[in-house]
């Protein structure tokens, strides 16, 4: 398959494919999704196909209007609502009954659907010339995921129809994920929309214990990301738990020319390794942009290890820590 490379404004281009059941990769705020028409669970299930990805891991459907909710949800209770009015257009996603229009290959099977409405012009302009799109990262499943149509070509090439290139991605990581198919709200997968924005806006919610620990075994992924392993580079990634001198040690101790530091601003002269630099201390806005980015130049510098600093889990830090706690397996060393 010959896959092509369009511009910002060629998105009727890529809508026409998408009517015809093709996949196109298009930029969000968060990260690129491979998009396919939601309603057609042939080509719904081309995506999974594309990516290697499991099909019990559900899909989230991505709007360019709220009139176009009922055709997705079975209700949209007044929770979500005061949601959508808060954070949409946003890297929110809200998980609610879905209705029969739905096929299961979007929902794996669950009796709900995920929904989300990207901020990003372009995702917006594809699926208002087209129609709401089922769409997970554009990755590989299980590896970093893309943050440029670089990454995506990497991925990609050769396996969809189309990659739209609209520049490096906002955020860098997933939405936030929330159910409210239950009673209080839960988050499954934190994001740039913080547990405590959403608390400001429908009251006390709930974080699900997968966000920092491993699916039970038999229990089946409710979200996307929800995985033991995820987002991972071919090299190995290790958690460290520590103060900054204590990172500093381990990791001169330890590491060798193939070994890479996920390291703050400042910690590069202090490191005897490749330092792929995160943003400064506390910042993790940064950390979140820069995460997935670094984790792959460290496969492109052909390393075999990748030493991380431990996320506070709070705010943007929690986003941070699920996705590097999955990177690593949970690999963590206390330091």
């Amino acid at each position: 398959m010959k896959t092509l490379i369009l511009t910002a404004d060629q998105t009727d281009q890529a809508a026409q494919i998408i009517k015809k059941g093709g996949l196109v990769a298009m930029p969000t705020e968060t990260v690129y999704g491979l998009a396919a028409d939601a309603f057609n669970g042939e080509a719904v299930a081309s995506i999974f196909k594309a990516k290697g990805r499991p099909m019990d891991n559900p899909l989230i459907v991505h709007i360019s209007s709220l009139d176009q909710i009922g055709s997705i949800v079975r209700e949209f209770p007044e929770k979500a609502r005061a949601l959508a009015e808060s954070f949409w257009p946003g890297p929110l996603t809200i998980i609610l009954p879905k209705s029969d229009n739905i096929p299961i290959e979007v929902s794996a099977g669950l009796d709900t659907v995920a929904v989300r409405f990207p901020s990003h012009p372009v995702a917006k302009k594809l699926i208002a010339a087209s129609c709401p799109l089922a769409a997970p990262s554009a990755n590989l499943s299980g590896s970093p995921s893309p943050t440029t149509a670089a990454h995506v070509i990497s991925d990609m090439n050769g396996r969809i129809d189309a990659i739209i290139d609209g520049g490096d991605c906002l955020v860098g990581v997933e939405s936030t994920v929330i159910t409210l198919a239950c009673e209080p709200p839960r988050i499954l997968r934190p994001g740039g929309i913080t547990a405590e924005q959403i608390e400001k806006v429908i009251g006390h919610i709930e974080i699900d214990k997968a966000v920092t620990n491993p699916l039970e075994e038999g229990q089946q992924a409710a979200s996307p990301g929800m995985k033991y392993k995820h987002y991972s580079p071919k090299a190995e990634v290790i958690l460290l738990d520590g103060d900054d001198e204590a990172f500093e040690k381990y990791i001169n101790e330890t590491g060798d020319d193939r070994t890479a530091a996920l390291c703050y601003n400042g910690q590069q002269d202090r490191l005897d390794c490749i330092c792929l630099p995160i943003g400064e201390k506390g910042d993790y806005t940064a950390y979140a942009h820069n995460l997935f980015s670094s984790l792959r130049e460290a496969d492109e510098k052909g390393c075999t290890r990748v030493y991380a600093h431990c996320p506070e889990t709070s705010g943007v830090g929690l986003a941070v820590y699920n996705r590097v706690i999955r990177a690593a397996g949970f690999k963590t060393v206390k330091l």
